[in-house]
């Protein structure tokens, strides 16, 4: 096992620490759970960057990095919503779309494609970093009246997330369509071959018979 792949791993076994940090009340255990979280959410940049600086991108990392991002952020807004610090419909749809395009990477992966992550989707993940700690943070630090960043980033993180939503689902129609076209391709050549022969024989008969 690589190191890339080892902090992927890394960052799934901190969702459980996350999640009870998250769900004990008190000012010093909200503190520790976004300093967990945030240390949670850098392995994903680290992770990437040494794949890509070592030549250790694989296929099973490719697969997992997105994962490990989606339940670590899913189980962080769950809670949050648990706490009443988020809008339980905005969360709603948020990780109603992760299960969604989970399920597309899986049928993507049975089909031989490996749905990889786009930028937007790596920018939903910036804000959804920045979404849950603002959250957090904003219940223990005074904020100006009317202005609550961890909110506004909510709704980024749900704008994001749909339209990201659809370029994979975009991503994963255009590649099957290749790939079906290149199939019906690929099936007409032995038809054509196979003709071939039986035009043969006739113009052979035609010669015999003049």
């Amino acid at each position: 096992m690589n190191l890339p792949l080892s902090l992927t791993l890394l960052r799934i076994f901190f969702v459980p620490l996350v999640v009870v940090l998250l769900l004990t009340k008190g000012h010093n255990m909200d503190g520790w759970a976004v300093g967990v979280f945030l240390a949670a959410a850098a392995t994903d940049l680290l992770d990437g960057h040494l794949a890509r600086r070592r030549g250790q991108i694989t296929k099973l990392g490719i697969l997992l990095d997105p994962v490990a991002d989606k339940l670590l952020t899913s189980a962080a807004f769950i809670s949050l919503v648990e706490r009443g610090y988020a809008p339980a419909w905005i969360v709603v749809i948020i990780v109603g779309r992760e299960f969604a395009v989970s399920g597309l990477r899986a049928i993507a992966s049975a089909e031989g494609y490996v749905l990889a992550a786009s930028e937007l989707g790596k920018t939903k993940m910036v804000l959804e970093v920045a979404a849950i700690s603002a959250i957090v943070v904003e219940r223990h630090v005074a904020v100006m009246a009317g202005w609550h960043l961890g909110v506004l980033l909510l709704w980024l993180v749900m704008l994001f997330a749909l339209v990201s939503a659809g370029q994979y689902f975009w991503m994963f129609w255009r590649e099957m369509d290749s790939r079906m076209v290149s199939r019906a391709k690929a099936a007409a050549i032995p038809t054509k071959v196979e003709k071939e022969p039986e035009e043969s024989v006739v113009e052979e008969k035609n010669v015999a018979a003049q």
